[in-house]
């Protein structure tokens, strides 16, 4: 697998390919605080049946901090510009908490570039958004998990750090993901672990019935990092949802 720095426009992004020549190519977009690292079991899963590209988007993981927070917008285009800059054809996109956020406006954007999507741990739920409210259930979720979920949480966080972190929860809590997703043409599964307290079930449910065809699962016994400790699991679902098992 190979690890790149890649200028997007006017910011640094790091990419990790597993460069597998395939007619399906599965694109993994974190969380916030989140980066590359995380979705480690979930791309060694996928990559059996595929090319595996994640990125860190500025500001998280290893990709260095801009001057100034992007916006919702612009992480959406600075996607767009990575998948054709990157030649990476027609990607199943992949995002999870934060990540759905930015996928599903990309996928509502651009139909023609993203007709596969998938969200995990969809945000923000709209009967708790507020700074707070997330920030507690976050703590709440990880105080939830085993010791090696918390360390790796631990770590992206602290390469994100405190300042970086507010600013993009900011930005989280400024978009209403509920106005976009009836516009999403794609094919789209949404994935939710039935002890995720960031997500809880009504919400989720209400994601999924705003998209047109949209099916939901739940996994069993998972929280909100759902695919660092089943990444088994969810590939299953995703590979199921595209139909390439």
């Amino acid at each position: 697998m190979s690890v790149r720095r890649v200028l997007v426009g006017n910011y640094d992004v790091v990419s990790t390919d597993t460069g597998r020549v395939s007619e399906r190519t599965f694109l993994l977009v974190h969380g916030i605080g989140m980066g590359i690292s995380y979705f480690a079991q979930l791309s060694h899963e996928l990559e059996g049946h595929g090319r595996v590209v994640a990125l860190d988007l500025p500001g998280f993981g290893d990709a260095p901090e801009p001057l100034d927070a992007l916006s919702m917008a612009q992480m959406v285009a600075l996607l767009i510009d990575f998948v054709e800059l990157e030649g990476l054809g027609r990607p199943v996109l992949v995002g999870h908490s934060m990540g759905t956020q930015v996928v599903a406006e990309a996928a509502a954007q651009r139909p023609d570039l993203f007709p596969e999507l998938v969200l995990v741990a969809p945000t923000v739920n709209l009967a708790e958004r507020t700074i707070f409210w997330q920030t507690w259930r976050m703590m709440q979720d990880l105080l939830g998990e085993s010791p090696d979920v918390v360390a790796i949480g631990m770590r992206n966080y602290a390469k994100t750090g405190p300042r970086w972190f507010m600013k993009k929860l900011r930005s989280m809590m400024d978009h209403s993901v509920e106005d976009t997703l009836p516009k999403i043409l794609a094919h789209t599964l949404v994935i939710r672990g039935n002890r995720d307290r960031i997500c809880p079930r009504s919400w989720v449910e209400k994601v999924t019935s705003l998209i047109p065809g949209a099916t939901m699962v739940e996994i069993e016994a998972r929280g909100h990092e759902t695919m660092v400790k089943d990444g088994a699991c969810v590939a299953g679902h995703i590979l199921d949802h595209v139909g390439a098992i």
